[in-house]
């Protein structure tokens, strides 16, 4: 088989497997807390740590929203604390998503542009249906609020940086790649990249952060990912939420099981990037 020919399978392999796991996760016991959600820079400061934070508005709608529940912020401080014994520095790209952000049709030209690259070459030039790009989008983005762990709460995307150079470690890729590089445990990297993934792996999980297996820089915590990964047999006790105010109350979001957008406004999408690519 083709070196290309194997990506493609992979590619393919992989995003299968992550519908699936996205539907056991619709599944998933939540007993929700309903703990605040809490202002990470704040949380640094106190804890005279070095995190960085995105500037990148990457969401059409909003800035991103950088908080955690409570009930997790201990594990995050301790998590970024160990990353700079180890002379690394977190960069958080991403946290809390309002059902808004998390909507995969408010994602910038550019990042649906990639989505769409990506599935063109898995499905080799044919237009994809929308029911089809909807599972796919369903891995990259999460769709449905019972599995955006974002809106939880409770995950993170981190970039991880070099102390000494404020450079990126390398990692196989960069934050949001489309290819068969975004899958953690991609046979694609370099050697180098596998064990900076594995010593990222190791240091989330020794606090609490479970790795999600469909993309290298997403983490979470107390969620169902978290529960269903660690075996625990526990329900999540963080499940979507709105964000009510600014000190950090939460409503848990009544219609979870509603997809963020219908099939038509996909079709929508697709066809308007399809334009953009036929210039």
């Amino acid at each position: 088989m083709k070196n290309n020919d194997r990506k493609r399978a992979y590619w393919k392999e992989q995003m299968d497997a992550g519908f699936e796991f996205m539907q056991t996760i619709l599944n998933y016991p939540v007993q929700e807390s309903m703990e605040k959600l809490v202002f990470l820079p704040d949380a640094v400061k106190k804890a005279n740590i070095k995190v960085e934070f995105s500037t990148v508005q990457r969401i059409t709608v909003s800035k991103p929203i950088f908080r955690l529940r409570e009930g997790i912020i201990d594990n995050f401080i301790s998590a970024a604390n160990e990353l700079n014994k180890n002379s690394l520095v977190m960069r958080v790209e991403d946290a809390f998503r309002t059902r808004q952000m998390q909507n995969p049709l408010n994602r910038t030209q550019e990042i649906f542009d990639s989505i769409m690259r990506v599935i063109l070459w898995e499905c080799e030039g044919k237009i994809p249906e929308p029911e089809f790009l909807f599972k796919r989008v369903t891995v990259l983005i999460a769709t449905i609020p019972k599995i955006c762990t974002h809106m939880s709460g409770s995950a993170i995307d981190i970039s991880i940086l070099s102390m000494k150079t404020g450079m990126e470690i390398d990692r196989g890729e960069n934050y949001l790649a489309m290819n068969e590089k975004t899958f953690m445990d991609s046979p694609f990297i370099s050697k180098k990249a596998r064990e900076n993934r594995n010593m990222i792996n190791e240091i989330m999980l020794r606090n609490g952060f479970y790795a999600y297996p469909f993309e290298f820089w997403h983490y979470s915590c107390g969620d169902a990912f978290a529960q269903y990964l660690s075996k625990s047999g526990q329900p999540a006790i963080y499940g979507p939420v709105d964000l009510m105010d600014e000190s950090g109350n939460v409503m848990p979001v009544e219609d979870y099981l509603k997809p963020l957008f219908s099939l038509e406004e996909i079709k929508k999408k697709l066809e308007e990037s399809l334009k953009r690519m036929q210039k």
